[in-house]
């Protein structure tokens, strides 16, 4: 066991590292999601890797146990997680979780979410905007691009309070009205 305080890495790298279709895939999803590097999309596909791994561990639980209480317990604590964070509608099922798609955790990255409600223009702006701290979910600036935003905190993305672009003569902001209509 290592040192508990020491970071790890949070994504695994590809195993063939020059495969040309999985380059391609990768970088348009970078260009797509104003992503700034590849290790953001690893780490998203990790993050579906470990929710799929769930899904089949519980089917394979489901076929050894006959505790009906027990399955319903931990289908529901597995999907209940997934619907609260929004990457599953409230009637999904087990064949869902292993059904999802790396643009799903994507779109749910406050990044991606800023640049969806039209707070900015493109979603590089998006991302400089939540590192500048111009960003505030319920009224909390959040500086992370990468935060996962819930199912019940995506209405309330707004600019955060004492930011100058608050103020309604502030030139972006008449460039993002101005590109909204």
């Amino acid at each position: 066991m290592g040192y508990p305080g020491k970071n790890t890495k949070g994504y695994e790298a590809p195993k063939r590292p020059f495969e040309k279709q999985r380059i391609e895939d990768e970088t348009r999803i970078v260009i797509e999601y104003g992503l700034r590097n590849k290790r953001e999309v690893w780490r998203a596909q990790g993050v579906l890797r470990r929710y799929r791994k769930a899904a089949r561990e519980l089917l394979a639980f489901m076929s050894q146990s006959t505790d009906e209480q027990q399955i319903a317990t931990k289908r529901e604590h597995l999907l209940g997680h997934l619907n609260r964070i929004g990457l599953l509608g409230p009637d999904a099922d087990i064949d869902d979780v292993l059904s999802l798609k790396i643009q799903q955790p994507l779109e749910r990255r406050l990044q991606t979410m800023v640049y969806r409600q039209g707070l900015a223009r493109s979603p590089k702006q998006a991302r400089q905007m939540v590192t500048h701290g111009h960003i505030a979910i319920a009224g909390r600036r959040v500086d992370i691009p990468s935060y996962r935003v819930p199912r019940d905190q995506e209405t309330q993305i707004t600019y955060y309070g004492t930011s100058p672009l608050t103020s309604d003569g502030h030139p972006e902001i008449e460039r993002i009205n101005k590109k909204r209509r």
